[in-house]
C-alpha cells in the first residue's frame, strides 16, 4: 500500500499540507494524518484517504506506536512531512524550563524519530519535507531555542538529502516568516510578541503549495515571499552580532 505521512496534521501547516497532499498525491492510497487524540476528531471528513493516527511525538509512546503500525502494515511510503513543532517567545531564563524542553523533543527529537522509523518504507525517488523556519537563519534574542531547533531541522535536513542521493529521495526544508496560524497564539500566551510579524505575515495554503512544488522539484529549501529571502540573503552577508543588535531595536 503507497501512503503519505503528515505530523502535526490536525491544525495550521499541517492541516495545509493534508490538503495540498491530496491534490498532488494521486497514487497514495491513504494519507496517515498523525496528530494529539484531542484533535484528530477535527480533521477535514471530505478527504476519504486520510488515517487518523493519535499520537503524542513528545512520548516515546508515540514514536513506538507508529513503529509498531509500520511493521505491521508494510507500507510504502511517498511522502513524509515534519511538521508537529511549536515556539515560546520570551527570555530563556524567563521561560519555564519544561515547556522548552518539549520544543525541543517535539521540535527535533520527534522529527528525528519519525523520520528514521519511515526511511526504511521510503519509496526510492520518494519526498521529505521538514518544516523549519526563516529563525533557523540565525540566532533570534528572546526566540533562542525556539531558533534553535530549527537551526537543527535545517542543517539535518540539508545533511539527509546528500546521504539520500543513492535513493533519490529529496530531502526539502521549508523556511516560512510569520504565517498566518494558531502558531503566535502559543508562541506569544505568555504576553510578549513580535511587532515586526504583521508586515511580513504569509497565508498558510500559500506556504504550503511553495513547499509542496519545490518538493516535488527536489530542491533543498523552500522560503516563501520575496521579504524572507531577502532575510536569508542578509543573514548570509551581514555579522549576525550587526544583524541581531539592529532587531534588538526594531522589536
Amino acid at each position: 500500500m503507497k501512503i503519505a505521512i503528515v505530523t502535526g496534521a490536525t491544525k495550521g501547516m499541517g492541516r495545509e499540507f493534508l490538503r495540498e497532499l491530496d491534490k498532488h498525491l494521486n497514487d497514495a492510497e491513504e494519507i496517515w494524518a498523525i496528530g494529539r487524540t484531542a484533535s484528530t476528531a477535527d480533521l477535514p471528513k471530505t478527504m476519504c484517504r486520510i488515517r487518523r493516527i493519535d499520537a503524542d511525538l513528545t512520548d516515546e509512546t508515540g514514536i513506538t506506536y507508529l513503529k509498531k503500525l509500520l511493521e505491521d502494515i508494510d507500507p510504502k511510503v511517498k511522502c513524509l512531512v515534519n511538521s508537529a513543532g511549536f515556539g515560546k517567545v520570551g527570555a530563556f531564563s524567563d521561560l519555564d524550563i519544561n515547556v522548552q524542553k518539549d520544543m525541543v523533543r517535539l521540535n527535533d527529537n520527534a522529527l528525528m524519530e519519525v523520520t528514521y522509523e519511515v526511511l526504511p518504507y521510503m519509496l526510492n525517488g520518494g519526498y521529505i519535507i521538514n518544516l523549519a523556519s526563516s529563525a533557523a537563519f540565525l540566532p533570534q534574542q528572546n526566540f533562542a531555542v525556539y531558533a534553535a531547533t530549527k537551526a537543527f531541522v535545517l542543517s539535518f535536513s540539508r545533511a539527509l538529502m546528500h546521504e539520500l542521493k543513492d535513493r533519490h529521495i529529496s530531502v526539502t526544508a521549508v523556511c516560512p516568516g510569520p504565517v498566518e496560524t494558531d502558531f503566535f497564539k502559543v508562541a506569544e500566551s505568555n504576553g510578549k510578541s513580535f511587532r515586526l510579524k504583521k508586515y511580513v505575515m504569509a497565508k498558510p495554503d500559500k506556504v504550503v503549495k511553495k513547499a509542496v512544488l519545490d518538493a516535488l522539484s527536489r530542491k533543498e529549501r523552500s522560503i516563501y515571499s520575496l521579504p524572507m529571502q531577502m532575510f536569508d540573503l542578509l543573514c548570509k552577508v551581514l555579522p549576525h552580532k550587526l544583524i541581531l543588535d539592529i532587531y534588538e531595536r526594531l522589536i
